[in-house]
């Protein structure tokens, strides 16, 4: 039986239980090229975002750090850098088995890799000293359950970092990058991935995720304090934070 609620696939607007196949259908599909990818969708610069990023979430020795939807391991080699014990979350296994191999690859130890629902995690109350997602948030079915599950994870002091597609506030660049994403994307995706529809469905999530301030109302929702947002590219992209205090 489903529930009568809906919620968006894209520009599609779909149940939740379908959005949730659906998403996990995606990932399996561009699972192998999802790096490469990323390098040619932003010209190499999602590499830089993501340095900004761990470099915010300040990882220390001794940390216990969720990396949620953290799939392919970008944010956890980062992370792990600094000699915090990361766990690698995420619901997608195809995800998890490339990033467990490009550990291997790199002859990374020591990260712990669990398949997990953002929506309903199995880790105890209290238990993270800081909780990142980057660019997975928008991809979750019920984004107000997920950051109630990383406020209860994290300990009190614990702090949250997001990092995820957002809208540029720059005049002229919004149109242009609108016209990029919406008609070359799907083309490199399937030049790339041979998947053209996945990355169609990436390109309209962004446009359906909720803009810097609304998202950041959500997350003080969720019982975040001292929330702060970090446009990058005038908010093409942005880094959400907030502490469980």
């Amino acid at each position: 039986m489903t529930s009568p609620e809906s919620v968006s696939f894209g520009y599609e607007d779909v149940t939740p239980e379908e959005k949730t196949a659906r998403v996990g259908a995606v990932f399996s599909s561009v699972a192998k090229k999802y790096d490469v990818m990323n390098d040619a969708m932003s010209v190499g610069m999602h590499r830089l975002w993501k340095d900004r990023f761990v470099a915010r979430v300040k990882p220390r020795e001794g940390e216990q750090i969720l990396d949620m939807a953290g799939g392919t391991g970008d944010i956890a080699f980062r992370m792990a850098r600094e000699g915090a014990s990361i766990t690698v979350s995420d619901i997608n296994q195809d995800m998890l088995d490339v990033g467990i191999e490009r550990a291997m690859e790199r002859g990374i130890d020591g990260l712990v890799w669990s398949r997990q629902n953002a929506e309903e995690l199995s880790f105890g109350d209290r238990f993270f000293d800081a909780y990142t997602i980057a660019f997975g948030i928008r991809n979750v079915t019920r984004i107000d359950a997920a950051l109630a599950e990383a406020h209860r994870v994290l300990k009190f002091g614990g702090r949250f970092f997001c990092l995820e597609f957002s809208t540029t506030q720059w005049p002229g660049f919004a149109e242009v990058y609108d016209a990029y994403s919406h008609k070359l994307v799907p083309k490199i995706g399937q030049a790339i991935a041979g998947d053209a529809e996945s990355y169609r469905y990436l390109i309209e999530s962004i446009r359906r995720f909720p803009k810097m301030d609304e998202f950041e109302g959500m997350i003080k929702a969720a019982g975040f304090r001292h929330t702060k947002v970090e446009p990058i590219l005038g908010g093409l992209v942005a880094i959400h934070s907030g502490w469980k205090v």
